[in-house]
């Protein structure tokens, strides 16, 4: 598998990155992990509009999903080739709705159905092309999910936004590599069920036997160095900052 971060900024976007994107890609599959807020721009750096095979959306806060509204403008106005044929979307329920209400203007309202064909999300087990992929609903104030994506014997785990909470430490158990959420500054911000700070991003990988981390969703108000210690203080693998246009092959 190859893992490209296209965007990893928490919450908002940064001078540096675009908010969460992760393109994921095995047998010339191409799976999106979320499209936030400035991801289809930088999106383009690594692939074309059009090739996408797959998305999948751990949940439907802007900063991980809104982009959805910009790409379905690309895919349903394209004007040389005509309209494209639906894309399978992954996300929790109502994800329809919710981006067709973002859009606020779409032609009709199963418009976004026309390019995009949607399927909900649940805990369990399916498969998205060459991948098969794990999902687990996380502590979140809105239904959100971790997904662990599988292909050839090898592991991603990408956490999406989540407070502490067992199911992720069972979805990232000996993955090859943990993308996890890190937005919150250890000691600084105590809320419980919205994230995790990056003691408890360390912790959790450890407990979890996760072969290589990785810190994203930081927001751009977050000293990422900081975050970086504090997670590789209690983390014994090899760990790092997310960086977007940074490539991993597992």
């Amino acid at each position: 598998m190859k893992l490209t971060v296209v965007g990893c900024s928490g919450s908002f976007p940064s001078t540096e990155s675009a908010c969460s994107s992760y393109l994921v890609e095995a047998d010339g599959f191409r799976l999106l992990l979320d499209m936030g807020n400035g991801a289809l721009g930088e999106l383009q750096r690594h692939t074309g509009l059009y090739d996408l095979d797959a998305i999948f959306l751990s949940h439907l806060h802007a900063d991980h999903c809104i982009d959805m509204c910009a790409y379905f403008v690309v895919r349903y106005y394209r004007p040389d080739g005509g309209r494209c044929e639906p894309v399978p979307v992954f996300g929790p329920e109502g994800t329809e709705h919710h981006l067709t209400t973002a859009h606020a203007d779409t032609p009709s309202a199963s418009s976004m159905s026309e390019v995009f064909d949607f399927h909900t999300v649940k805990p369990g087990t399916f498969e998205i092309g060459p991948f098969t992929v794990h999902t687990e609903l996380m502590a979140h104030p809105v239904e959100a999910y971790g997904i662990r994506v599988e292909h050839d014997g090898r592991s991603l785990t990408y956490s999406g936004d989540t407070g502490p909470c067992p199911a992720l430490e069972e979805l990232a158990r000996d993955t090859d590599l943990f993308l996890c959420e890190a937005a919150f500054a250890d000691g600084r911000e105590e809320i419980p069920d919205l994230h995790l700070n990056c003691r408890q991003a360390g912790e959790v990988a450890g407990r979890a036997g996760a072969r290589r981390l990785v810190l994203t969703h930081i927001a751009p108000w977050t000293d990422p160095q900081a975050n970086l210690a504090a997670a590789a203080a209690v983390y014994p693998g090899p760990v790092e900052l997310a960086r977007a246009g940074a490539v991993y092959d597992i």
